[in-house]
């Protein structure tokens, strides 16, 4: 099959994350049509996490070339760039505050970032409530999407940007993610300055963190006065059913929290203990390094699909020049095959570079210095 011209193909976006949206809003801004599928039932299903640093040499560059950046500006918070080192005595041991105008590296939260992108997108883009479960066909296309309500739909060129545990990506990879060791603990605290004014006081306006070179802690403020943190372990894949608790066994949890950072300041404590709800195990999870893949003419990977890395800051900035420099290419060659090959020309070098840098750079969060 030949393959075709982007604006006669019929292009498929998996995930409704923010590399998928940048991806389908750069395509509908050029004219090429686009259906954007994701499994949750909708926009507003879960909460879509905590905060992040879009940095003007990437997160940036993508939203400027959807038409968004200045709407970006409106909603982020300069601020946010504030970092502490602290103590464990809960002293703040140094700190990096942004500069007066300093727009380098401002936070949104993500729900707001996919608020903005959603709400670029033509009515009736992303189509909720359907998962993909795999994908068949031969290579040089049509691709056929079976999804996990028993639908199916065809596509010229499938985009991946459905995250680390991606069905998009067994169509070129057999790559799966790998527990890197390395487990996050997170617990929420909202209406900060009233009911945590001592944790308010000590994050900050953006992040602070602690580490012993056993445990660390990474608190981060978000919008609308709430405060994530972050407790940063190395510990099997299994550490709670072992110590026999479940996710929904708060208390047990936090006594275990508490007696494995026993010698760090009653001020920090209260980042354990006083969380509001249940905790949420997030384990670290990376693909091998190098991944690469060849090169298919129906098929193409964004983000966490592609090049999942530790989350130290690099992440979805990533993901986001992905899907511009996917979309422009699309929007200017001769064929989706054509796209596909100049994208990947760019992208895996890149990500190839990037993922070698930071293989077990999560290890450093858990540095005393």
């Amino acid at each position: 099959m030949n393959s075709p011209a982007p604006t006669q193909a019929r292009i498929t976006v998996i995930g409704a994350g923010p590399s998928g949206l940048t991806c389908a809003r750069i395509l509908q801004q050029h004219g090429i049509a686009v259906t954007v599928y994701d499994r949750d039932p909708g926009p507003d299903t879960r909460n879509q996490g905590g905060s992040l640093d879009l940095h003007a040499d990437n997160g940036q560059i993508a939203l400027r070339e959807a038409g968004l950046l200045d709407e970006f500006f409106e909603l982020a918070r300069p601020e946010g760039q504030e970092m502490r080192q602290l103590s464990l005595a809960g002293e703040v041991a140094a700190q990096d505050l942004p500069e007066a105008g300093d727009l380098f590296k401002p936070e949104i939260d993500r729900g707001q970032l996919r608020t903005l992108l959603l709400d670029s997108l033509q009515p009736g883009t992303v189509r909720w409530g359907q998962g993909l479960d795999w994908i068949s066909g031969p290579d040089d296309g049509p691709r056929e999407l079976h999804f996990t309500d028993g639908t199916t739909a065809e596509a010229d060129l499938v985009i991946g940007a459905d995250g680390a545990f991606s069905r998009v990506r067994p169509a070129v990879s057999p790559a799966v993610p790998g527990y890197t060791g390395l487990s996050f603990t997170e617990a929420w605290f909202s209406d900060v300055e009233n009911r945590h004014p001592e944790i308010a006081e000590l994050v900050g306006q953006g992040g602070a963190a602690a580490a012993d070179g056993e445990r660390g802690l990474f608190a981060q403020r978000n919008s609308g006065d709430h405060i994530r943190v972050y407790l940063i372990r190395r510990v099997p894949l299994d550490w709670m059913s072992a110590n026999g608790l479940t996710a929904e066994d708060t208390d047990g949890i936090r006594a275990l929290l508490l007696g494995e950072y026993a010698g760090w300041s009653p001020s920090l404590h209260r980042m354990i203990t006083e969380n509001e709800g249940a905790y949420i195990d997030r384990p670290i999870l990376a693909l091998p390094v190098p991944h690469t893949w060849e090169h298919s003419p129906t098929v193409a990977l964004l983000g966490d699909a592609a090049h999942l890395m530790p989350p130290v800051g690099v992440g979805v900035n990533l993901a986001m020049l992905d899907a511009s420099e996917l979309a422009l290419a699309l929007a200017n060659a001769a064929t989706v095959d054509d796209a596909v090959r100049v994208y990947e020309k760019t992208m895996l070098p890149r990500s190839v570079e990037m993922a070698t840098a930071l293989d077990g750079a999560a290890e450093g969060l858990l540095e005393a210095d």
